[in-house]
């Protein structure tokens, strides 16, 4: 049985593919990007406004800890994907997975990033992060070949609540700036290190994952378009 979710209306008009396209084009092409510890970037503004407030308001529950954490996959049942399922009744996963999964949008990434996305899989996660969650340091090599997280939460008490880059598995060095619509990127290599230092978490974390994984995922459930792989051409 489909879960119906509920999506707090907007005064905004509700953006078009395009918009979202063309926000998120001008938010990568005005990146800040750092080499060090490894190549990653930050992003302002990412999507459209109305965007963000839509997906920030999708009624999906938080995750129950149960005192455990340390990795997504502890709670893989409770975690939620803009896979087929969410993408046939919530417009704005469906708008969002449309844009990720198009051609400009594939041109663009090769464009500014230097990476060839062809033949890959279009995988979102929508995060809420509440009190107790953590992850430990890790990379993302092996079948993603693109991260992106889109931060939707923010405010006062958030400000403290962004990704943490280690220069190796054990040495945090760095924290992504934190805040609603921000985001960071980069491609998954060995020295990728990334994680959440365990630290007070007030309200919830809320983000997506945007991934392009190859065609060795196994839980293709998740994916937004499991039959169709992207192409740039």
């Amino acid at each position: 049985m489909i879960e119906t979710l509920q999506v707090i209306s907007a005064t905004a008009e509700r953006p078009s593919g395009e918009d979202i396209f063309d926000c998120f084009a001008r938010s990568l092409r005005r990146r800040h990007g750092l080499m060090w510890p490894f190549a990653h970037a930050f992003l302002e503004r990412v999507l459209p406004q109305r965007t963000v407030q839509d997906v920030a308001n999708l009624s999906w529950p938080a995750a129950d800890l149960q005192g455990v954490s340390g990795r997504r996959e502890l709670h893989n049942e409770q975690r939620r994907y803009f896979d087929a399922e969410a993408l046939s009744h919530i417009d704005v996963a469906f708008d969002l997975a449309v844009t990720f999964q198009g051609r400009s949008m594939i041109r663009l990434l090769r464009n500014e990033l230097g990476i060839d996305l062809s033949g890959t899989y279009l995988r979102v996660e929508y995060c809420q992060d509440v009190e107790g969650f953590w992850l430990e340091p890790h990379t993302d090599i092996g079948v993603k070949r693109l991260t992106l997280q889109i931060y939707l939460s923010g405010g006062q008490q958030q400000q403290d609540l962004g990704t943490d880059i280690y220069t190796d598995q054990a040495t945090p060095v760095a924290r992504t700036p934190f805040g609603r619509n921000r985001g960071m990127l980069f491609i998954p290599n060995e020295r990728s290190w990334h994680g959440f230092e365990r630290r007070p978490i007030h309200g919830v974390r809320k983000s997506l994952i945007v991934n392009y994984v190859t065609s060795e995922w196994r839980a293709s459930e998740q994916l937004a378009f499991p039959d169709d792989p992207v192409s740039a051409l």
